[in-house]
């Protein structure tokens, strides 16, 4: 039977198994990672204010394996070698005959001092994090910003920075005591959040000025102290700093013999084919693919990648050459814990709808609905059954 091998657990690799199952694809599936669970990372916004903790939003994922017939190796991978057929993890070798890369990226950690800023998207540790500090402030700066790779200036995630940023805000205003704190964002670009479009920009550097928030642009930063952010353009005091680097590609790759871009991500083809090798795909922040400078790589962008690649699977094993590509899309609500503000992108259009209270509670939703496939009871995990042909059915 034919061997396929997913590394990662998030939401490329996750989508990946789900699309393989919809298109009949009869084969073992190995998902290599760490641990079984998938953490939503999306809600990691709302833990700073209580209205989410580590247990809500981290997914043990034992049922929705069982239900889609997915062997879990645990492990962390190595090396991946001999073209893709072989992974070297902590754990053992597991040999394949199609290698789906989902592993996410890695942040940037070269600023001297980086251990005294927060790094929000790390973890429901770092969300943790930021809430313990902040119950323990009484007043002081808050310095939040974002910074990217600068050999590939797309490998950024500036949209969470922003909803901590205006997140915190609203979370001090009600607690009555925003008038202790001053909130300070910073970027070394003036005009930050370009992938979001120029009227997204506008319309969030507008309500930092509404909510007296000062900004600190067009200067990068050079090192963190442990009470100040300093930047070629000046320092600024901090009590608290949440920073997020840019991204490069996994860790493994140091040890592997694969195709790279300049930013240090596996280099992809419109059908996430990775460049130059056979029966290799990868999905979301591991990968660098063509597309618009404004292309994401992460979640919507991901599960859209990930669809792609179980349609040309599909394809190759039926025997067809494999034609799939990803659409270039970005749809997003910042959120402000009371309300939101959505971005849609692509490359036709790009608009953007002003702050509502409706987009706030439509992500909400989004992550009950999200979330729901994978929360899967161990008990009731019904394994997807073959029929008479051989070719591998849903479960009712």
């Amino acid at each position: 039977m034919t061997r396929i091998t997913i590394l990662g657990s998030g939401f490329a690799a996750l989508t990946a198994i789900r699309e393989l199952r919809r298109q009949n694809v009869d084969a073992e599936i190995t998902v290599v990672s760490p641990r079984d669970s998938l953490v939503y990372l999306p809600s990691l916004i709302w833990m700073p204010a209580k209205m989410r903790d580590a247990g809500e939003i981290t997914v043990p994922l034992a049922g929705f394996f069982a239900k889609n017939g997915v062997e879990w190796h645990p492990g962390v991978v190595e090396a991946v070698e001999e073209g893709g057929r072989r992974v070297r993890t902590t754990t053992g070798i597991v040999e394949n005959d199609y290698l789906v890369v989902a592993t996410g990226g890695r942040f940037i950690r070269k600023l001297p001092g980086i251990e005294n800023a927060i790094i929000p998207c790390e973890g429901t540790a770092s969300g943790e994090a930021i809430r313990d500090r902040l119950a323990t402030l009484d007043g002081g700066t808050i310095a939040i910003g974002f910074s990217t790779n600068p050999n590939e200036p797309g490998a950024v995630r500036g949209g969470p920075m922003f909803e901590f940023l205006f997140g915190i805000d609203t979370l001090l205003r009600r607690q009555g005591r925003r008038e202790k704190f001053k909130l300070v964002f910073f970027n070394p670009s003036k005009q930050p959040g370009q992938r979001l479009g120029a009227r997204a920009v506008g319309n969030l550097l507008k309500q930092m000025a509404k909510r007296g928030i000062e900004t600190h642009l067009g200067h990068k930063p050079v090192r963190f102290d442990a009470d100040a952010v300093v930047t070629e353009g000046g320092t600024i005091p901090a009590d608290m700093i949440l920073f997020m680097p840019g991204l490069t590609g996994p860790a493994w790759l140091d040890a592997s013999d694969l195709p790279r871009s300049p930013g240090g991500f596996l280099q992809a083809d419109e059908k996430c084919r990775v460049s130059g090798l056979e029966r290799v795909y990868v999905s979301g922040d591991a990968g660098s693919y063509p597309g618009p400078d404004w292309l994401a790589k992460q979640a919507h962008q991901a599960d859209l990648q990930s669809a792609a690649i179980a349609r040309n699977i599909a394809a190759e094993l039926a025997g067809r050459e494999p034609s799939a590509t990803f659409k270039p899309e970005l749809v997003c609500i910042v959120d402000t814990l009371d309300a939101g503000m959505l971005v849609y992108r692509s490359q036709l259009i790009n608009f953007v709808l002003p702050r509502l209270k409706l987009f706030h509670w439509m992500k909400r939703a989004f992550e009950r609905h999200y979330l729901k496939a994978y929360r899967v009871p161990v008990g009731k995990a019904v394994p997807s059954k073959r029929s008479e042909d051989g070719t591998r059915k849903r479960a009712a």
